[in-house]
């Protein structure tokens, strides 16, 4: 069974929020706070990999990129985004398949988070 958790990146204060308890989330809320979903894997040190976290292989390394989780509607899961470290928006050469991706995922590192570490996005 798939373990359920959240951690919640609080705007005004900059700060991730790991271990609280989420009863019916506002608009207010929303607006505040940006919750993330657990994605139900971890990377090779154990760490749980969340939505927006930022994983990188020795491959990925190799070539300066990593790999974002983002959710995906049209695909109704979690599917790992590769880009270019500081620059998202450069083209990729040569990247696997998006199921190669979940394989790699577990032999990687978490080696940040969109909110955390923006600096990895953008140059």
């Amino acid at each position: 069974m798939k373990e359920i958790k959240f951690r919640s990146w609080i705007k005004d204060k900059k700060e991730m929020l790991y271990e609280f308890t989420l009863k019916q989330p506002t608009v207010s809320h929303c607006k505040k706070n940006i919750l993330m979903q657990y994605t139900g894997l971890k990377d090779k040190k154990g760490q749980e990999v969340y939505e927006g976290d930022i994983i990188q292989t020795s491959y990925m390394k190799i070539r300066g990129c990593a790999y974002r989780c983002v959710f995906s509607a049209e695909f109704g899961g979690y599917l790992f985004d590769p880009f270019v470290i500081g620059d998202k928006d450069a083209p990729l050469l040569g990247i696997e398949e998006f199921a190669q991706q979940w394989e790699e995922v577990k032999h990687g590192d978490v080696i940040g988070n969109i909110y955390e570490n923006p600096k990895l996005l953008s140059n």
